[in-house]
């Protein structure tokens, strides 16, 4: 089976090295990785991590909590990053009204910044939301959202799935899916289509069950794969084969599947 990763930060883990998690990965027979970064320096390091290997791809942007970091001048950088053949997506960007390190106004700014970058370069909008669902629709709403938006770590309600999947957004869910107290996902995984889900770890972070209380890496995207079969109630291998296929329209990749260099993960 190919599990697919579309979120992951394989250089914010301060214990395992982007060679160790890829390999895990790829032992767990997950090939396709997107490594994300949340500011300047991190964007960067996606960009140069996914050149390195085969199946791994990059997205680059400001995350929401650092939305004061996105001058005009560091918006620049994101947008180079952004042509370059490793890098898929833009973001992640969003709302996020759960911390307040950030003013909704220097979001809101940011985030649109975010979006024409996506649109200006053909790639994908990875959005980051938080507590903040309303107001986050609506900017996509009166922006113009970019031919392909990922909602990452979907953690929205009922009402919240039908508008999104309205709208023609992919819906890609974490390890938190797999928590005891997240009904409220696994009933919103149940009724999104084949073709609009997806999975990811988000990790280091939301590392599923039974491994809660050890860092995430995306050799445990499996679990979250097998929690999604359960609640669809569909074959794993279907599940896992549907997800490939979503994930290869919603970030536009080459059916080869192989990274810009095909670097192995010893490397």
């Amino acid at each position: 089976m190919h599990y697919v990763d579309t979120h992951c930060h394989l250089d914010h883990h301060d214990e395992l090295s982007a060679a160790t998690q890829v390999r895990r990965a790829r032992d767990a027979g997950v090939r396709t990785m997107i490594t994300v970064g949340t500011d300047m320096a991190s964007s960067t390091q996606a960009v140069a991590t996914a050149s390195r290997f085969e199946g791994v791809w990059a997205a680059v942007g400001v995350h929401p909590n650092d939305a004061m970091e996105a001058t005009p001048a560091v918006l620049e950088v994101i947008e180079r990053l952004a042509k370059d053949p490793a890098c898929v997506a833009v973001g992640e960007t969003g709302l996020d009204y759960y911390r307040d390190w950030t003013t909704p106004a220097q979001q809101d700014a940011a985030f649109r910044a975010h979006i024409d970058i996506a649109r200006r370069q053909d790639r994908t909008l990875i959005i980051h939301c938080r507590d903040a669902w309303d107001d986050c629709l609506a900017v996509l709403d009166d922006h113009g959202a970019p031919e392909r938006v990922v909602m990452h770590c979907f953690s929205g309600d009922l009402a919240v799935t039908r508008r999104c999947l309205d709208a023609g957004y992919y819906l890609s869910f974490a390890g938190n899916v797999t928590f005891t107290n997240a009904q409220h996902l696994r009933d919103a995984a149940a009724v999104v289509p084949a073709d609009r889900l997806l999975t990811e770890t988000d990790s280091p972070y939301l590392t599923p069950h039974p491994h809660r209380g050890e860092k995430n890496d995306p050799s445990y995207v499996p679990l979250t794969a097998r929690t999604l079969a359960a609640v669809q109630g569909r074959a794993l291998d279907e599940v896992v084969a549907s997800i490939h296929a979503a994930t290869v329209e919603a970030f536009a990749l080459p059916t080869s599947e192989d990274g810009p260099s095909a670097v192995p993960a010893s490397g």
